[in-house]
């Protein structure tokens, strides 16, 4: 069974892996992560995937309607 795209849930993962990554690579010395960039970089991703599955939500809600 195919599973329906959710775009939110893309967001947060990719938000979280760059996230993970930068993190990883300061702790390794690979990268010099610039100040407080990863630390807000978790916050404003999970609030643009909630902006986004709002947004989501109602395009569906309004899709739906629409072939009722």
């Amino acid at each position: 069974m195919r599973h329906p795209f959710e775009p939110a849930r893309l967001i947060s993962g990719v938000t979280a892996l760059t996230v993970g990554t930068g993190y990883g690579l300061d702790a390794l010395g690979a990268w010099d992560a610039p100040g407080p960039w990863l630390f807000f970089a978790l916050p404003f991703g999970l609030v643009l995937s909630g902006i986004t599955a709002a947004v989501w939500a109602t395009a569906r809600r309004r899709r739906q309607s629409q072939h009722s």
